[in-house]
């Protein structure tokens, strides 16, 4: 089952990485990289929801490395390279203080904290000379020869990512992220620090949020303040809701789908909102395990009228089947 899902992923990164790389029209390019960082930002949520906590801090982290890309590209001319790095470790190294100081507190109060400080930060980056106050930053540019790779530059770095951090969901620190969402007393008992596991995750997610965030400088190449609000970090977390928080595909489909959806409500002028927000409701509604708790059911239901049970032989239930294979 494990090299299945792993041979799904690289075919859809083969397709995705195809589609990028033969786009020619500006606009299909635009869409890509917006629905690619939408859902970088919407997985790293995600991460964090592991442990059982909503973060609107993203919005700040994913600014952070916007921002040190812009100065780091625009005041001193850093290579590109090393600009998105050092803007994924600025937002790394502040979300690890800011993690250890308020991951203490759990549920809507963290979510609170985390959206005061979404916009607390954003406050800070009108005030500031240096990151072009109210106006952001301008001329934020790739080298010249990567101007036609950027979109397949922005998929493959995004697929490697949302990757990494599946197989991080899948190994033993995951389960651990899991077992502290479920009751962050039990890893307690066995001698883990909780705290510091709240940490690692919230940094690690933070990373892929400065990266995206970086990325989003150089696809646009223009940022501003207004870019970097608590919407944004609502928009992840409705990507993760609409796609299915369940799946590590979740963000991916929920991305898909709201921004083709926002693009066409860009044309409805003082509807766009209201169409926008209705869309998610109603998604929300009526998939309350998102898009991917849908398709997961459909191809059960597929499977169990491929498969009918075999009349003559009882049905034996999977723990006792279990010990049976083991005791044969």
């Amino acid at each position: 089952m494990h090299e299945l899902r792993i041979s799904r992923w690289i075919a859809f990164a083969v397709a995705t990485l195809g589609f990028a790389f033969f786009a020619k029209d500006a606009y299909v390019i635009s869409l890509i990289n917006l629905i690619a960082l939408a859902a970088l930002t919407a997985s790293s949520l995600r991460f964090i929801m592991l442990i059982g906590e909503v973060s609107f801090a993203t919005a700040a982290f994913f600014g952070m490395g916007a921002y040190a890309v812009g100065v780091a590209t625009t005041v001193y001319q850093w290579p590109f390279p090393l600009a998105l790095l050092a803007g994924a470790l600025i937002a790394t190294v502040l979300s690890a203080i800011f993690g250890a100081i308020t991951l203490r507190i759990r549920g809507p109060f963290f979510m609170l904290i985390g959206f005061a400080f979404a916009e607390a930060v954003r406050l800070l980056y009108t005030k500031s000379d240096l990151l072009g106050g109210t106006s952001g930053l301008v001329g934020i540019y790739l080298p010249q020869y990567m101007d036609r790779w950027l979109p397949v530059f922005i998929v493959a770095i995004v697929l490697v990512l949302i990757f990494a951090l599946y197989v991080i969901e899948r190994s033993d620190f995951g389960r651990v992220l899991n077992a502290i969402r479920d009751n962050e007393n039990l890893p307690k008992t066995v001698g883990i620090n909780v705290l510091a596991c709240k940490v690692i995750c919230f940094a690690i997610a933070s990373f892929c949020a400065g990266i995206a965030g970086g990325l989003h400088a150089f696809a646009n190449n223009v940022i501003s303040p207004g870019d970097f609000g608590y919407l944004l970090g609502a928009f992840a977390l409705a990507h993760v809701k609409v796609g299915g928080e369940t799946s590590v595909a979740g963000p991916i489909a929920g991305a898909i789908l709201l921004s083709l959806l926002g693009s066409y409500a860009l044309g409805l002028g003082a509807g766009e909102q209201l169409f926008y927000g209705g869309a998610i409701v109603i998604a929300v509604m009526l998939l309350p395990q998102g898009l991917t708790g849908l398709v997961t059911k459909a191809i059960d239901r597929l499977r169990a009228r491929a498969t009918p049970p075999d009349a003559d032989e009882p049905a034996v239930p999977p723990v006792q089947k279990t010990l049976e294979q083991h005791a044969g």
